[in-house]
């Protein structure tokens, strides 16, 4: 079925192909139909099923059909910085066609742009809640034209303690408006929450709850929490791969993995909530342009990152919350595409991929552990003091010597392996 075929305007449609998209995904078929009608919609979508285009599209449509003003018309609200920048970018290349003017404002970066950018004029406005509630305490946003809301992965708003800058957004829209709510995971709290925004809405679920994408090849290797960083570093190596997706549980744990991994020779960038805006999206561009390997996350990136045919994700660590799982690996496989997904699992993370497996209601495959070498990490020694005066000096090595222990392999780089083709 044809992108037309859904009522998509010639110009939205030739956008989507020169995207590179040539059939809708199951839940563009279902939801743009709806939301061009008019309808509320709460849909029960995961990432990598195309849920911004069903959003996206219908609304740029209904733009292009009423007048345009100085205030913003379309409203899309967003849990992350990155999720924003990259649902905008995505309204500008679907609208590229048209006339529709789309803004972007989130925090960690100056507010006097957006708000220059709000005064020239904006039709579509992508925001995260707290930079949004700044602009309209500012009064550099008027939200009272606003007649198409979309609530872009409630569940992870509500996560993320947004609850209550939601319901601030929420009362200064206009009470007349079509209501758009995206949620991968229906707790109680979001049905409770589309109860109170949705009206008589069609309801729209492309996957079973919780479900991850058949197309993703998910391997376990069981490994000791002090050796992950060399596993993960041979099988980058052992398998030449161009670009991987590392998630880690903390921040501290994403710098000092992304350093590790760069000493070992492997172009490596961390991001997180810490960095500054400008490094995380300079980090996301050199992933994407294959200017860096590896780019390890926390769990603020999960739903974050859109990347067109990423092809590993590795949990470097499984994260506490089965669900978070699912996300996770939701970065790869995305609309349509294929892709693996990769977790290193040491004894003590057992209770943790157990209710990951209780939440798929499967077993995750067990790969025999590849052979790889452990090496021994070198800190900087401090400079020889020079020579008293009369003496020459000789050049100082401070490298360890590793002598070779009978019985035990080593490889290139000066460290026992560990691992075996027996697992």
């Amino acid at each position: 079925m044809p992108f037309t075929e859904l009522g998509l305007a010639p110009e939205l449609a030739r956008a989507v192909a020169e995207q590179g998209y040539e059939t809708p995904t199951p839940i563009q078929v279902r939801a743009i139909p709806a939301v061009i009608a008019g309808r509320d919609v709460l849909a029960g979508a995961q990432t990598g099923t195309g849920k911004t285009a069903a959003f996206v599209l219908p609304i740029l449509q209904a733009l292009a059909q009423g007048p345009a003003g100085r205030a913003p018309r379309a409203l899309v609200l967003t849990p992350t910085r990155e999720l924003a920048a990259q649902v905008a970018e995505s309204a500008r290349q679907y609208g590229r066609h048209t006339h529709a003017r789309v803004c972007v404002v989130f925090g960690g970066v100056s507010i006097n742009p957006q708000i220059d950018s709000l005064r020239a004029g904006c039709d579509l406005l992508v925001a995260t809640p707290g930079r949004l509630l700044d602009l309209a305490g500012q009064r550099a946003v008027d939200l009272r034209e606003v007649r198409h809301f979309v609530l872009d992965e409630a569940d992870r708003m509500l996560d993320m303690g947004f609850i209550h800058a939601i319901r601030r957004v929420l009362k200064l829209l206009p009470e007349r408006r079509q209501n758009l709510m995206f949620s991968a995971t229906y707790s109680d709290d979001i049905r409770d929450l589309a109860t109170r925004l949705l009206r008589d809405p069609v309801s729209v679920e492309v996957a079973p709850r919780n479900a991850t994408a058949d197309r993703v090849d998910q391997t376990v290797y069981r490994v000791p929490k002090e050796h992950k960083r060399h596993l993960l570093a041979h099988l980058v190596r052992a398998g030449d791969w161009h670009q991987v997706l590392v998630f880690t549980r903390t921040k501290h744990g994403a710098n000092r993995l992304a350093e590790q991994l760069a000493a070992a020779g492997i172009a490596t960038a961390a991001i997180h909530g810490n960095k500054s805006q400008n490094a995380r999206v300079r980090a996301l561009a050199e992933f994407k342009t294959g200017k860096i390997t590896a780019l390890v996350a926390t769990e603020v990136a999960a739903r974050g990152l859109d990347i067109k045919e990423l092809p590993f994700v590795v949990n470097y660590e499984l994260p506490n919350v089965p669900e978070d799982y699912v996300h996770r690996i939701g970065r790869t496989a995305r609309a349509g595409g294929t892709g693996c997904a990769i977790s290193l699992v040491s004894p003590d993370e057992a209770p943790l991929l157990k209710d990951i497996e209780r939440l798929l209601r499967r077993s995750l495959p067990v790969a025999a552990t590849p052979e790889f070498a452990v090496t021994v990490e070198q800190r900087a020694a401090p400079r020889p003091a020079a020579p008293p005066p009369g003496r020459g000096s000789r050049p100082q090595h401070h490298a360890p010597r590793h002598p070779r222990p009978p019985g035990r392999s080593f490889g290139s780089h000066g460290g026992r392996r560990f691992g075996s083709s027996r697992g």
